[in-house]
């Protein structure tokens, strides 16, 4: 397949038609893509406007311990959301539970980390409604956070994993990756999925050749020292800026919360914009998430290749950014 959306949406059709049901559980900020089935399964962007979405769809609180969706937690999360959620959903459920999709990081809710033990639940949550857990693996495999992929660290094996982004190396490329018994229950009930590039062999021969680079020039290990020192240097620009409320994150993909006051942490959205806009120009390239109930959060994945020398002088624009943004929103130098 080509895009993350396509194999996202073929790992839904895969659980329905293996399972018999067609609910979906997805987490709160989740992203998987902008196709029916994925588009519906996301919670990370405004779902207003676009009319209804595939039905059978549930969200539950995501497990965000700085900003905590249930008001429950605050620095630790005990998984109440996850408790909280799941009964809910329960309670709403037709009686056609097919599947749990979540990012192992959640990423476009804000760099998200779930606590030690949060997947372990999650799978014991799947199995004991009938339902496949899907692992969204778009920004988190092949090295991306120090491990070949979040299912090898988290020791949590789910019953289908979808792939794309890095993949493909710059060309589209992703796959959904499932065991020989799911396969073949929806083989048996006539699964079918096709895209116009399905299979096509150019992409397919340079995940051969990024899968052989990450092998042969060791990028996991590349990703955790780089992760390190990159953080390192985050939490030392933290020291030196009030409004970094928070450091997060895994590897080589990092959040960074902006607040306007650490102990209320009140989102500072107006210091993302102008800060982020000032990098651009000062030539780094930086994303902001901006949803109004999650925070003003950089998320942060250089390259599996980044050097020190790049990731210090990323730290220099952004050093530079925040304090020309916080001279322009105050007005003083």
């Amino acid at each position: 397949m080509s895009t993350g959306s396509e194999s996202n949406e073929a790992a839904l059709r895969l659980a329905k038609l293996a399972t018999g049901g067609y609910e979906v559980i997805a987490l709160g900020g989740s992203w998987h893509g902008t196709t029916g089935g994925s588009a519906a399964a996301t919670f990370a962007s405004d779902r207003r406007g676009y009319g209804p979405k595939v039905p059978g769809n549930h969200v539950i609180p995501e497990p965000n311990a700085y900003r905590c969706p249930i008001d429950h937690c605050r620095d630790s999360c005990d998984m109440s959301c996850l408790n909280v959620g799941l009964k809910m959903f329960d309670m709403a459920s037709d009686g056609a539970p097919a599947a749990i999709i979540a990012e192992p990081v959640i990423s476009a809710g804000g760099v998200i980390v779930p606590p030690a033990g949060y997947f372990d639940c999650l799978r014991d949550a799947a199995q004991q409604r009938g339902m496949l857990l899907i692992f969204d693996e778009a920004q988190t495999a092949f090295g991306r956070v120090g491990a070949s992929c979040s299912a090898a660290k988290l020791e949590v094996a789910p019953d289908i994993m979808t792939l794309s982004k890095t993949l493909g190396g710059g060309l589209p490329l992703a796959a959904t990756v499932t065991s020989p018994d799911i396969e073949d229950r929806a083989h048996t009930a006539g699964f079918t999925f096709y895209t116009s590039h399905v299979s096509d062999p150019l992409p397919a021969s340079v995940g051969l050749a990024v899968l052989q680079t990450i092998q042969q020039e060791d990028l996991v290990a590349r990703a955790i020292r780089m992760g390190n020192y990159l953080t390192e240097r985050l939490r030392d620009l933290q020291q030196q800026h009030e409004s970094i409320g928070d450091i997060r994150g895994e590897g080589l993909l990092l959040g960074v919360e902006l607040v306007t006051d650490r102990e209320t942490r009140q989102p500072f959205h107006q210091l993302g914009a102008v800060t982020t806009e000032r990098c651009f120009e000062l030539g780094l390239s930086m994303n902001i998430r901006r949803r109004p109930e999650r925070g003003a959060v950089w998320r942060i994945a250089p390259p599996l290749t980044v050097t020190t020398d790049e990731i210090d002088l990323a730290v220099t624009i952004l050093d530079q950014a925040l304090v020309e943004g916080l001279e322009t929103l105050t007005g003083r130098k």
